[in-house]
Protein backbone atom coordinates (compact mmCIF):
# COMPACT_ATOMS: atom_id res chain seq x y z
CA UNK A 1 0.00 0.00 0.00
CA UNK A 2 2.97 2.46 1.11
CA UNK A 3 4.92 1.48 -2.24
CA UNK A 4 1.63 2.34 -4.40
CA UNK A 5 1.12 5.49 -2.57
CA UNK A 6 4.57 6.63 -3.12
CA UNK A 7 3.94 5.68 -7.15
CA UNK A 8 0.94 7.91 -6.88
CA UNK A 9 2.62 10.86 -4.97
CA UNK A 10 5.40 10.44 -7.99
CA UNK A 11 2.98 10.35 -10.53
CA UNK A 12 1.19 13.65 -9.26
CA UNK A 13 4.21 15.44 -8.61
CA UNK A 14 5.73 14.58 -12.42
CA UNK A 15 2.31 15.77 -13.67
CA UNK A 16 2.31 19.06 -11.64
CA UNK A 17 5.72 19.73 -12.68
CA UNK A 18 4.51 19.50 -16.28
CA UNK A 19 1.51 21.37 -15.53
CA UNK A 20 3.89 24.05 -13.97
CA UNK A 21 5.71 23.87 -17.10
CA UNK A 22 2.70 24.78 -19.50
CA UNK A 23 0.70 27.15 -17.34
CA UNK A 24 3.94 29.36 -17.85
CA UNK A 25 4.34 29.03 -21.53
CA UNK A 26 0.85 29.63 -22.33
CA UNK A 27 1.33 32.75 -19.85
CA UNK A 28 3.90 33.87 -21.78
CA UNK A 29 2.32 33.83 -25.36
CA UNK A 30 -1.07 35.11 -23.85
CA UNK A 31 0.73 37.71 -22.35
CA UNK A 32 2.69 38.37 -26.02
CA UNK A 33 -0.99 37.92 -27.98
CA UNK A 34 -2.23 40.42 -25.51
CA UNK A 35 0.80 43.19 -25.79
CA UNK A 36 0.53 42.74 -29.84
CA UNK A 37 -3.20 43.88 -29.77
CA UNK A 38 -2.42 46.95 -27.17
CA UNK A 39 0.68 47.71 -29.40
CA UNK A 40 -1.02 47.47 -32.67
CA UNK A 41 -3.88 49.88 -30.98
CA UNK A 42 -1.13 52.54 -30.13
CA UNK A 43 0.50 52.26 -33.23
CA UNK A 44 -3.16 52.96 -35.29
CA UNK A 45 -4.17 55.58 -32.26
CA UNK A 46 -0.76 57.69 -33.07
CA UNK A 47 -0.93 57.07 -36.74
CA UNK A 48 -4.74 58.54 -36.64
CA UNK A 49 -3.65 61.48 -34.86
CA UNK A 50 -1.10 62.42 -37.73
CA UNK A 51 -3.47 61.80 -39.97
CA UNK A 52 -5.57 64.32 -38.53
CA UNK A 53 -3.61 66.69 -38.15
CA UNK A 54 -1.95 66.35 -41.69
CA UNK A 55 -5.61 66.53 -42.41
CA UNK A 56 -5.03 63.52 -44.26
CA UNK A 57 -8.85 61.42 -45.42
CA UNK A 58 -7.43 59.08 -47.99
CA UNK A 59 -7.94 56.51 -45.13
CA UNK A 60 -10.00 56.49 -41.75
CA UNK A 61 -8.57 54.65 -38.26
CA UNK A 62 -10.68 51.00 -39.12
CA UNK A 63 -8.36 51.19 -42.61
CA UNK A 64 -5.11 51.74 -40.74
CA UNK A 65 -6.10 48.71 -38.13
CA UNK A 66 -6.47 45.98 -40.75
CA UNK A 67 -3.21 47.01 -42.82
CA UNK A 68 -1.25 46.93 -39.76
CA UNK A 69 -2.99 43.62 -38.84
CA UNK A 70 -2.09 42.21 -41.89
CA UNK A 71 1.76 43.03 -41.38
CA UNK A 72 1.39 41.72 -37.69
CA UNK A 73 -0.80 38.84 -38.71
CA UNK A 74 2.69 38.22 -41.65
CA UNK A 75 4.87 38.30 -39.07
CA UNK A 76 3.06 35.70 -36.63
CA UNK A 77 2.54 33.26 -39.01
CA UNK A 78 5.98 33.20 -40.69
CA UNK A 79 8.56 34.70 -38.15
CA UNK A 80 7.06 33.55 -34.95
CA UNK A 81 8.69 30.78 -32.69
CA UNK A 82 7.89 27.24 -33.53
CA UNK A 83 6.93 25.80 -30.30
CA UNK A 84 4.85 23.05 -30.78
CA UNK A 85 2.98 21.70 -27.58
CA UNK A 86 2.77 17.67 -26.95
CA UNK A 87 0.47 16.15 -29.37
CA UNK A 88 -0.39 12.26 -29.35
CA UNK A 89 -2.50 10.78 -32.24
CA UNK A 90 -5.20 8.12 -31.13
CA UNK A 91 -7.63 6.72 -33.29
CA UNK A 92 -10.51 5.55 -32.73
CA UNK A 93 -11.73 2.52 -34.60
CA UNK A 94 -15.08 2.65 -36.60
CA UNK A 95 -18.04 0.34 -35.08
CA UNK A 96 -21.42 0.59 -36.20
CA UNK A 97 -22.12 2.48 -32.69
CA UNK A 98 -19.54 5.46 -33.57
CA UNK A 99 -19.71 5.82 -37.58
CA UNK A 100 -23.54 7.39 -36.91
CA UNK A 101 -22.40 9.98 -33.98
CA UNK A 102 -21.44 13.26 -34.14
CA UNK A 103 -17.94 13.92 -31.91
CA UNK A 104 -17.99 13.79 -28.56
CA UNK A 105 -18.19 16.99 -26.17
CA UNK A 106 -15.57 15.04 -24.07
CA UNK A 107 -13.18 12.54 -24.31
CA UNK A 108 -12.48 10.16 -21.55
CA UNK A 109 -8.63 8.82 -22.01
CA UNK A 110 -7.31 5.90 -20.06
CA UNK A 111 -3.77 6.04 -20.37
CA UNK A 112 -0.09 4.80 -18.70
CA UNK A 113 1.44 7.83 -17.31
CA UNK A 114 4.74 6.97 -15.81
CA UNK A 115 3.61 2.74 -15.99
CA UNK A 116 0.29 3.79 -14.24
CA UNK A 117 -2.74 3.73 -15.73
CA UNK A 118 -4.57 7.51 -14.92
CA UNK A 119 -7.41 8.90 -16.78
CA UNK A 120 -8.13 12.37 -18.06
CA UNK A 121 -10.25 14.40 -19.09
CA UNK A 122 -10.30 16.28 -23.16
CA UNK A 123 -12.78 18.88 -24.60
CA UNK A 124 -14.14 19.36 -28.16
CA UNK A 125 -12.72 22.01 -29.79
CA UNK A 126 -12.23 21.79 -33.68
CA UNK A 127 -11.75 19.78 -36.28
CA UNK A 128 -8.62 19.79 -37.23
CA UNK A 129 -6.83 19.24 -40.71
CA UNK A 130 -3.15 18.50 -41.80
CA UNK A 131 -2.21 22.04 -41.83
CA UNK A 132 -3.41 22.92 -38.95
CA UNK A 133 -1.33 20.24 -36.63
CA UNK A 134 1.77 21.66 -36.70
CA UNK A 135 0.46 25.06 -36.34
CA UNK A 136 2.68 27.28 -34.24
CA UNK A 137 1.50 27.98 -30.37
CA UNK A 138 1.06 31.94 -31.47
CA UNK A 139 -0.93 31.60 -34.27
CA UNK A 140 -3.51 29.70 -32.13
CA UNK A 141 -3.30 32.01 -29.11
CA UNK A 142 -3.65 35.38 -31.35
CA UNK A 143 -6.87 33.76 -32.65
CA UNK A 144 -9.65 33.90 -30.07
CA UNK A 145 -12.72 32.13 -29.44
CA UNK A 146 -15.43 33.84 -31.31
CA UNK A 147 -17.93 34.21 -28.39
CA UNK A 148 -15.39 36.80 -27.54
CA UNK A 149 -16.75 38.91 -29.70
CA UNK A 150 -20.18 38.34 -28.81
CA UNK A 151 -20.15 38.95 -25.37
CA UNK A 152 -17.53 41.31 -24.73
CA UNK A 153 -16.79 43.15 -28.31
CA UNK A 154 -20.30 44.03 -29.92
CA UNK A 155 -22.37 45.05 -27.13
CA UNK A 156 -20.58 48.17 -25.97
CA UNK A 157 -20.65 48.93 -30.25
CA UNK A 158 -24.14 48.22 -30.77
CA UNK A 159 -25.07 49.85 -26.86
CA UNK A 160 -23.04 53.51 -27.83
CA UNK A 161 -25.11 53.78 -31.49
CA UNK A 162 -28.37 53.81 -29.61
CA UNK A 163 -26.92 55.39 -27.09
CA UNK A 164 -25.44 58.11 -28.99
CA UNK A 165 -27.92 58.65 -32.10
CA UNK A 166 -29.44 61.73 -32.19
CA UNK A 167 -32.46 61.63 -31.60
CA UNK A 168 -34.22 64.64 -33.76
CA UNK A 169 -32.71 63.55 -37.16
CA UNK A 170 -33.22 60.28 -36.44
CA UNK A 171 -36.96 59.86 -35.64
CA UNK A 172 -37.46 62.97 -38.13
CA UNK A 173 -36.19 60.45 -41.16
CA UNK A 174 -37.51 56.95 -39.16
CA UNK A 175 -39.76 55.89 -42.11
CA UNK A 176 -37.17 55.65 -44.42
CA UNK A 177 -34.69 54.22 -42.22
CA UNK A 178 -36.82 51.53 -41.13
CA UNK A 179 -37.56 50.47 -44.45
CA UNK A 180 -34.07 50.12 -45.39
CA UNK A 181 -32.90 48.61 -42.46
CA UNK A 182 -36.27 46.01 -42.33
CA UNK A 183 -37.41 45.65 -45.73
CA UNK A 184 -33.92 46.87 -47.58
CA UNK A 185 -32.01 44.12 -45.44
CA UNK A 186 -34.26 41.35 -46.32
CA UNK A 187 -34.55 41.87 -50.09
CA UNK A 188 -30.34 42.06 -50.08
CA UNK A 189 -30.33 38.89 -47.75
CA UNK A 190 -32.28 37.33 -50.37
CA UNK A 191 -30.54 38.89 -53.79
CA UNK A 192 -27.20 37.93 -51.98
CA UNK A 193 -28.04 34.15 -51.18
CA UNK A 194 -29.91 33.76 -54.62
CA UNK A 195 -27.00 35.31 -56.66
CA UNK A 196 -24.63 33.24 -54.90
CA UNK A 197 -26.10 30.37 -54.89
CA UNK A 198 -26.98 30.74 -58.85
CA UNK A 199 -23.14 31.34 -59.22
CA UNK A 200 -22.08 29.03 -57.28
CA UNK A 201 -23.89 25.74 -59.45
CA UNK A 202 -21.44 26.21 -62.14
CA UNK A 203 -18.91 25.31 -60.05
CA UNK A 204 -19.00 21.34 -59.35
CA UNK A 205 -17.02 22.02 -56.31
CA UNK A 206 -19.07 24.26 -54.56
CA UNK A 207 -22.33 23.15 -55.42
CA UNK A 208 -21.43 20.09 -53.32
CA UNK A 209 -20.51 22.29 -50.25
CA UNK A 210 -22.93 25.00 -50.77
CA UNK A 211 -26.30 24.68 -50.57
CA UNK A 212 -29.05 27.67 -50.54
CA UNK A 213 -29.87 27.70 -46.81
CA UNK A 214 -25.74 28.26 -46.80
CA UNK A 215 -25.95 30.70 -49.51
CA UNK A 216 -28.76 32.25 -47.55
CA UNK A 217 -26.80 32.59 -44.31
CA UNK A 218 -23.91 34.23 -46.29
CA UNK A 219 -26.52 36.72 -47.91
CA UNK A 220 -27.83 37.46 -43.72
CA UNK A 221 -24.20 37.94 -42.79
CA UNK A 222 -22.87 40.18 -45.65
CA UNK A 223 -26.15 42.30 -45.34
CA UNK A 224 -25.33 43.92 -41.91
CA UNK A 225 -23.48 47.20 -43.13
CA UNK A 226 -21.22 49.27 -40.85
CA UNK A 227 -19.90 52.15 -42.34
CA UNK A 228 -18.13 53.34 -39.49
CA UNK A 229 -15.89 54.67 -41.74
CA UNK A 230 -18.09 57.33 -43.51
CA UNK A 231 -19.77 58.16 -40.92
CA UNK A 232 -16.81 59.46 -39.48
CA UNK A 233 -15.77 61.07 -42.36
CA UNK A 234 -19.43 62.33 -42.30
CA UNK A 235 -19.20 63.51 -39.14
CA UNK A 236 -15.78 65.31 -39.51
CA UNK A 237 -16.88 67.53 -42.57
CA UNK A 238 -20.20 67.88 -41.00
CA UNK A 239 -22.07 66.67 -43.79
CA UNK A 240 -26.32 67.10 -43.49
CA UNK A 241 -27.98 66.28 -40.94
CA UNK A 242 -30.96 64.32 -42.67
CA UNK A 243 -28.32 62.29 -44.47
CA UNK A 244 -26.38 61.17 -41.82
CA UNK A 245 -29.33 59.86 -40.06
CA UNK A 246 -30.31 57.72 -42.87
CA UNK A 247 -26.92 56.17 -42.96
CA UNK A 248 -26.33 55.76 -39.26
CA UNK A 249 -30.25 54.99 -38.78
CA UNK A 250 -30.09 51.77 -41.40
CA UNK A 251 -26.75 50.65 -40.04
CA UNK A 252 -27.88 50.65 -36.68
CA UNK A 253 -31.02 49.05 -37.17
CA UNK A 254 -30.00 46.62 -40.21
CA UNK A 255 -27.80 44.91 -37.54
CA UNK A 256 -30.23 43.77 -35.65
CA UNK A 257 -32.05 42.61 -38.59
CA UNK A 258 -29.56 40.60 -40.25
CA UNK A 259 -28.68 38.90 -36.92
CA UNK A 260 -32.38 37.80 -36.27
CA UNK A 261 -32.21 37.25 -40.23
CA UNK A 262 -29.72 34.75 -40.13
CA UNK A 263 -31.21 32.90 -36.95
CA UNK A 264 -34.42 32.62 -38.85
CA UNK A 265 -32.36 30.84 -41.93
CA UNK A 266 -30.68 28.73 -39.38
CA UNK A 267 -33.95 28.15 -38.34
CA UNK A 268 -35.52 27.17 -41.85
CA UNK A 269 -32.72 25.03 -42.31
CA UNK A 270 -32.49 23.02 -39.48
CA UNK A 271 -36.46 22.27 -40.42
CA UNK A 272 -35.77 21.53 -43.90
CA UNK A 273 -33.04 19.28 -42.36
CA UNK A 274 -35.68 17.06 -40.22
CA UNK A 275 -38.06 16.54 -43.50
CA UNK A 276 -40.66 19.18 -42.62
CA UNK A 277 -43.00 20.49 -45.69
CA UNK A 278 -41.15 24.14 -47.12
CA UNK A 279 -44.53 25.69 -46.02
CA UNK A 280 -43.50 24.77 -42.03
CA UNK A 281 -40.11 25.36 -42.34
CA UNK A 282 -40.94 29.17 -43.54
CA UNK A 283 -43.22 29.56 -41.39
CA UNK A 284 -41.22 28.42 -38.50
CA UNK A 285 -38.40 30.68 -40.01
CA UNK A 286 -41.11 33.88 -39.70
CA UNK A 287 -41.91 32.85 -36.21
CA UNK A 288 -38.95 32.73 -34.87
CA UNK A 289 -37.74 36.34 -36.63
CA UNK A 290 -40.32 37.91 -35.09
CA UNK A 291 -40.69 36.27 -31.27
CA UNK A 292 -36.58 36.78 -31.46
CA UNK A 293 -36.61 40.30 -32.61
CA UNK A 294 -39.69 41.65 -30.67
CA UNK A 295 -38.50 39.73 -27.29
CA UNK A 296 -35.21 41.35 -27.46
CA UNK A 297 -36.74 44.84 -28.24
CA UNK A 298 -39.01 44.06 -24.89
CA UNK A 299 -36.30 42.99 -22.54
CA UNK A 300 -33.87 45.91 -23.69
CA UNK A 301 -37.04 48.62 -23.48
CA UNK A 302 -37.51 47.03 -20.52
CA UNK A 303 -34.56 47.14 -18.49
CA UNK A 304 -33.71 50.69 -20.32
CA UNK A 305 -36.97 51.82 -18.30
CA UNK A 306 -36.11 50.59 -15.32
CA UNK A 307 -33.08 51.68 -14.96
CA UNK A 308 -34.38 55.57 -15.96
CA UNK A 309 -37.19 54.84 -12.69
CA UNK A 310 -34.47 53.75 -10.37
CA UNK A 311 -31.93 56.76 -11.42
CA UNK A 312 -35.45 59.05 -11.29
CA UNK A 313 -36.96 57.43 -8.13
CA UNK A 314 -34.02 56.99 -5.75
CA UNK A 315 -31.17 59.38 -4.35
CA UNK A 316 -28.21 57.26 -5.98
CA UNK A 317 -27.79 60.79 -8.06
CA UNK A 318 -25.92 62.08 -4.99
CA UNK A 319 -23.25 59.77 -5.35
CA UNK A 320 -22.01 59.43 -9.06
CA UNK A 321 -19.90 56.53 -8.70
CA UNK A 322 -22.43 54.10 -8.08
CA UNK A 323 -25.06 55.93 -9.94
CA UNK A 324 -22.56 55.36 -12.96
CA UNK A 325 -21.62 51.72 -12.07
CA UNK A 326 -25.40 50.89 -11.85
CA UNK A 327 -25.85 52.32 -15.37
CA UNK A 328 -23.20 50.32 -17.05
CA UNK A 329 -24.23 47.47 -14.97
CA UNK A 330 -27.79 47.54 -16.00
CA UNK A 331 -26.95 48.28 -19.40
CA UNK A 332 -24.81 45.21 -20.22
CA UNK A 333 -26.62 42.63 -18.02
CA UNK A 334 -29.33 43.23 -21.32
CA UNK A 335 -27.30 41.78 -23.44
CA UNK A 336 -26.79 39.10 -21.19
CA UNK A 337 -30.55 38.23 -20.05
CA UNK A 338 -31.68 38.20 -23.62
CA UNK A 339 -29.22 35.98 -24.10
CA UNK A 340 -29.91 33.43 -21.51
CA UNK A 341 -33.42 33.34 -22.59
CA UNK A 342 -32.17 32.32 -25.91
CA UNK A 343 -33.00 35.65 -27.24
CA UNK A 344 -30.88 38.38 -29.51
CA UNK A 345 -27.99 39.90 -26.60
CA UNK A 346 -27.45 42.69 -29.72
CA UNK A 347 -31.00 43.47 -30.43
CA UNK A 348 -31.51 44.33 -27.12
CA UNK A 349 -28.24 46.29 -26.17
CA UNK A 350 -29.28 48.47 -29.35
CA UNK A 351 -33.04 49.36 -27.89
CA UNK A 352 -31.49 49.09 -24.43
CA UNK A 353 -28.86 52.44 -25.44
CA UNK A 354 -31.77 53.92 -27.43
CA UNK A 355 -34.24 54.07 -24.06
CA UNK A 356 -30.94 55.33 -21.70
CA UNK A 357 -30.60 57.89 -23.57
CA UNK A 358 -34.66 58.82 -23.92
CA UNK A 359 -35.04 58.88 -20.36
CA UNK A 360 -32.00 57.82 -17.91
CA UNK A 361 -29.86 59.75 -19.67
CA UNK A 362 -31.46 63.30 -18.30
CA UNK A 363 -31.92 61.59 -14.82
CA UNK A 364 -28.23 61.17 -14.14
CA UNK A 365 -25.85 63.75 -12.36
CA UNK A 366 -24.00 65.91 -14.95
CA UNK A 367 -20.86 64.10 -13.42
CA UNK A 368 -22.83 60.83 -14.35
CA UNK A 369 -23.61 62.47 -17.76
CA UNK A 370 -20.37 63.23 -18.64
CA UNK A 371 -18.82 59.99 -17.22
CA UNK A 372 -21.25 57.89 -19.06
CA UNK A 373 -20.71 59.24 -22.94
CA UNK A 374 -16.59 59.06 -22.29
CA UNK A 375 -17.06 55.81 -20.83
CA UNK A 376 -18.83 54.17 -23.62
CA UNK A 377 -17.38 56.21 -26.40
CA UNK A 378 -14.37 55.12 -25.11
CA UNK A 379 -15.10 51.04 -25.01
CA UNK A 380 -16.94 51.43 -28.48
CA UNK A 381 -13.72 53.23 -29.84
CA UNK A 382 -11.36 50.35 -28.77
CA UNK A 383 -14.00 47.80 -29.84
CA UNK A 384 -14.06 48.67 -33.04
CA UNK A 385 -10.72 49.40 -33.53
CA UNK A 386 -9.59 46.41 -32.27
CA UNK A 387 -12.06 44.09 -34.20
CA UNK A 388 -10.74 45.43 -37.29
CA UNK A 389 -6.58 44.97 -36.12
CA UNK A 390 -8.11 41.50 -35.25
CA UNK A 391 -9.46 41.03 -38.99
CA UNK A 392 -6.33 41.69 -40.29
CA UNK A 393 -4.35 39.41 -38.35
CA UNK A 394 -6.71 36.40 -38.94
CA UNK A 395 -6.31 36.61 -42.80
CA UNK A 396 -2.92 35.01 -41.67
CA UNK A 397 -3.34 33.34 -38.37
CA UNK A 398 -7.07 31.74 -38.42
CA UNK A 399 -7.13 28.31 -39.01
CA UNK A 400 -10.56 27.72 -40.31
CA UNK A 401 -10.05 29.47 -43.38
CA UNK A 402 -10.96 28.02 -46.86
CA UNK A 403 -10.54 30.43 -49.77
CA UNK A 404 -12.55 29.61 -52.99
CA UNK A 405 -12.24 32.75 -55.77
CA UNK A 406 -15.36 31.95 -57.63
CA UNK A 407 -17.49 32.24 -54.24
CA UNK A 408 -15.54 35.57 -53.32
CA UNK A 409 -16.43 36.95 -56.79
CA UNK A 410 -20.00 35.58 -56.60
CA UNK A 411 -20.26 37.37 -53.33
CA UNK A 412 -18.67 40.37 -54.68
CA UNK A 413 -21.01 40.74 -57.60
CA UNK A 414 -23.72 39.81 -54.89
CA UNK A 415 -23.36 42.36 -52.67
CA UNK A 416 -23.21 44.75 -55.12
CA UNK A 417 -26.25 43.88 -56.72
CA UNK A 418 -27.75 43.40 -53.74
CA UNK A 419 -26.61 46.96 -51.87
CA UNK A 420 -28.26 48.76 -55.36
CA UNK A 421 -31.32 47.04 -55.57
CA UNK A 422 -31.87 47.63 -51.74
CA UNK A 423 -31.01 51.74 -51.93
CA UNK A 424 -32.78 53.03 -54.90
CA UNK A 425 -36.08 51.09 -55.25
CA UNK A 426 -36.74 51.69 -51.54
CA UNK A 427 -35.79 55.07 -52.06
CA UNK A 428 -38.01 55.80 -54.41
CA UNK A 429 -40.58 54.48 -52.60
CA UNK A 430 -39.93 56.40 -50.03
CA UNK A 431 -39.81 59.67 -51.64
CA UNK A 432 -43.40 59.19 -52.39
CA UNK A 433 -44.65 60.45 -49.18
CA UNK A 434 -41.23 62.33 -48.21
CA UNK A 435 -41.98 64.96 -51.47
CA UNK A 436 -44.59 66.20 -49.42
CA UNK A 437 -42.72 67.26 -46.98
CA UNK A 438 -40.48 68.81 -49.24
CA UNK A 439 -37.61 66.38 -48.28
CA UNK A 440 -37.46 64.40 -51.25
CA UNK A 441 -34.08 62.03 -51.25
CA UNK A 442 -32.19 63.14 -54.42
CA UNK A 443 -30.46 61.02 -56.54
CA UNK A 444 -27.21 62.27 -55.61
CA UNK A 445 -27.82 61.34 -52.47
CA UNK A 446 -29.03 57.83 -53.21
CA UNK A 447 -26.06 57.11 -54.65
CA UNK A 448 -23.63 58.41 -51.63
CA UNK A 449 -26.17 55.88 -49.47
CA UNK A 450 -25.57 52.83 -52.10
CA UNK A 451 -21.75 53.87 -51.38
CA UNK A 452 -21.91 54.26 -47.85
CA UNK A 453 -22.96 50.19 -47.73
CA UNK A 454 -19.29 49.44 -45.78
CA UNK A 455 -19.07 45.31 -44.47
CA UNK A 456 -17.61 45.44 -40.76
CA UNK A 457 -17.37 43.97 -37.47
CA UNK A 458 -21.33 42.94 -37.18
CA UNK A 459 -20.97 40.85 -40.49
CA UNK A 460 -16.99 39.97 -39.63
CA UNK A 461 -18.63 38.96 -36.18
CA UNK A 462 -21.66 36.57 -37.27
CA UNK A 463 -19.34 34.46 -40.02
CA UNK A 464 -16.64 33.48 -37.59
CA UNK A 465 -19.09 32.48 -35.00
CA UNK A 466 -19.66 29.09 -36.42
CA UNK A 467 -16.60 27.50 -38.95
CA UNK A 468 -17.39 24.37 -38.31
CA UNK A 469 -17.83 22.72 -41.49
CA UNK A 470 -16.51 23.81 -45.52
CA UNK A 471 -19.17 25.46 -46.39
CA UNK A 472 -18.70 27.85 -43.20
CA UNK A 473 -15.00 28.25 -43.98
CA UNK A 474 -15.50 29.04 -47.24
CA UNK A 475 -18.53 31.69 -45.65
CA UNK A 476 -15.99 33.27 -43.05
CA UNK A 477 -12.89 33.95 -45.36
CA UNK A 478 -15.19 35.47 -48.15
CA UNK A 479 -16.73 37.66 -45.54
CA UNK A 480 -13.48 38.97 -44.64
CA UNK A 481 -12.26 39.78 -47.95
CA UNK A 482 -14.94 41.15 -48.38
CA UNK A 483 -15.37 43.64 -45.38
CA UNK A 484 -11.42 44.42 -45.99
CA UNK A 485 -12.56 45.37 -49.39
CA UNK A 486 -15.55 47.68 -48.56
CA UNK A 487 -13.09 48.98 -45.39
CA UNK A 488 -10.57 49.88 -47.36
CA UNK A 489 -11.59 50.85 -50.90
CA UNK A 490 -15.40 52.61 -50.15
CA UNK A 491 -14.07 54.34 -47.15
CA UNK A 492 -11.38 55.80 -48.20
CA UNK A 493 -12.90 57.22 -51.16
CA UNK A 494 -15.71 58.83 -49.22
CA UNK A 495 -14.53 62.24 -49.11
CA UNK A 496 -13.96 62.24 -53.03
CA UNK A 497 -17.30 60.33 -52.88
CA UNK A 498 -18.91 63.37 -51.68
CA UNK A 499 -17.11 65.86 -53.73
CA UNK A 500 -18.70 64.15 -57.11
CA UNK A 501 -22.29 64.33 -55.58
CA UNK A 502 -21.68 68.11 -54.65
CA UNK A 503 -23.02 66.70 -51.24
CA UNK A 504 -22.95 69.78 -48.66
CA UNK A 505 -20.73 69.93 -46.23
CA UNK A 506 -19.85 72.50 -43.20
CA UNK A 507 -23.45 72.50 -42.38
CA UNK A 508 -24.14 73.61 -38.17
CA UNK A 509 -25.25 71.04 -35.71
CA UNK A 510 -28.72 72.19 -35.44
CA UNK A 511 -29.29 73.98 -39.44
CA UNK A 512 -32.81 74.38 -40.50
CA UNK A 513 -34.10 71.92 -42.21
CA UNK A 514 -32.21 70.66 -45.08
CA UNK A 515 -33.59 69.48 -48.22
CA UNK A 516 -32.09 66.26 -49.70
CA UNK A 517 -33.91 66.95 -53.14
CA UNK A 518 -32.33 70.35 -53.69
CA UNK A 519 -31.38 70.84 -57.71
CA UNK A 520 -27.66 70.13 -58.42
CA UNK A 521 -25.63 68.63 -61.21
CA UNK A 522 -25.67 64.84 -60.03
CA UNK A 523 -29.33 64.63 -58.76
Amino acid sequence: MSSKSSKETSIDKSIETSQESRVQINHVSDSMTLLLYLGLLIVTILTVWLFKHRRFRFIHETGLAILYGLIVGVIIRYGSPSYQPSITMISIEDSPEQSNKLPPEKVLVNMSVLNESQIYEYDYKRRLYGNDINAPILDEKATFNPEVFFNFILPPIIFFAGFSMKRKHFFRNIGSILMLAFLGTTISCFVIGGVTFGISRASARLASIVSLSECLLFGAFISATDPVTVLAIFSDLRVEPDLYALVFGESVLNDAVAIVLSESIETYGSAAAAGETAAISVLKAIGSFAGVFLGAIGIGCLLGCLTALITKFTQVREHPLLETSLFVLMSYSTFLAAEAVKSTGIVAVLFCGICQAHYTYNNLSDESKATTMSFFGLLNFLAENFTFVYIGVSVFTYSSHLWDPVFIVAGFLAMIIGRVLCVYPLCGLANIGRRRSGCAIGLSRMHVLAFSGLRGAMAFALAIRNTSSDARKIIFSTTLILVMITVLVCGGLATQMLQWMHIEVGVEEEPNRQRLDRQDSTG
